[in-house]
């Protein structure tokens, strides 16, 4: 590589930690994400996405105007050849503080799960459980998750066509229980940002032979999907995630977000005036005479 592309190289890098580093401080921002003296628990599961939004994190945090710690924490699930010297390493390279948790989660979904089938809905469950009560343990008031825009779509949408459900993936959550919230940094953040942003930074990424790589997922059939959408028609995804922030329930069919039932007419009074509302009729066989007032009813 001369030394021309070499610059514009480091240009466009430079653009892109720009954008994601904005991208993560606004969506802080935007849901109180991280307030004063928190202890963010970052999850790191050694994929591209946990690597980016602990090394966004940790550089917000030098400028941010709050001041809050960031402790990485990765849950051993204990899968046959993961590299366990790989994640350790890394941290002591970054000198901050660590927690490795082992949890044998592994052989749990293996037994329960028939080969063949869709092991994330169990093991994300397991894996919830395990890390809600280490961030109680060690005082951690966020639980920090590395889900970005295309996640929440794509959950979206898998929710929709296989589960009858307008249901996505909030930016911030109070667990159930309300011990614990969970915050997703990378939601304003796109998947193929992230994945270049990771190959310039070259972190040691452990692929997952348990849910990421598994081609038969519902899932990989919705990404595809907006891949193609993305191609055919750029901004269209981030159109639906926008959706997600501009809701009407009025305009939708639930029940229990609207109530359509007590809708009753409100006439009194001078209406205001509606956009071409006057027109002439040309036939009719109704006896004027027969209109009924219902002003009062």
């Amino acid at each position: 590589m001369n030394q021309k592309d070499t610059r514009k190289e480091t240009l466009e890098f430079n653009k892109l930690q720009k954008r994601l580093r904005r991208n993560v401080g606004n969506a802080i921002i935007d849901y109180s994400m991280i307030e004063e003296n928190d202890v963010v628990m970052a999850c790191i599961s050694g994929g591209k996405d946990s690597f980016a939004m602990l090394d966004i994190l940790l550089n917000l945090q030098k400028a941010a105007p709050v001041q809050f710690d960031v402790v990485a924490v990765n849950l051993d699930q204990k899968q046959p050849g993961f590299p366990e010297h790989v994640l350790p390493q890394y941290f002591e390279s970054l000198n901050i503080p660590y927690y490795i948790v082992d949890k044998d989660t592994y052989s749990v979904v293996k037994e329960k799960i028939p080969e063949g089938k869709t092991t994330c809905g169990l093991c994300s469950r397991l894996r919830r459980g395990t890390l809600y009560s280490f961030a109680e343990k060690i005082g951690a008031t966020k639980i920090a998750l590395g889900h970005h825009l295309d996640d929440i779509v794509e959950t979206l949408f898998l929710n929709m066509f296989h589960g009858s459900r307008m249901k996505a993936m909030p930016p911030k959550l109070r667990s159930d229980d309300g011990r614990n919230i969970v915050i997703r940094p990378l939601t304003y953040c796109r998947e193929k940002d992230l994945i270049k942003y990771a190959e310039h930074k070259a972190f040691p990424i452990i692929p997952c032979n348990l849910c990421g790589s598994q081609e038969n997922l519902q899932r990989q059939a919705i990404k595809a999907m907006l891949m193609e959408w993305d191609k055919k028609t750029p901004g269209r995804v981030e159109s639906i995630f926008k959706s997600l922030q501009n809701v009407s329930p009025s305009q939708l069919a639930d029940k229990s977000l609207f109530d359509f039932i007590d809708l009753p007419l409100a006439r009194d009074g001078d209406r205001g005036e509606y956009a071409y509302s006057e027109a002439v009729v040309s036939a009719t066989n109704i006896d004027e005479s027969m209109f009924i007032d219902v002003t009062n009813v």
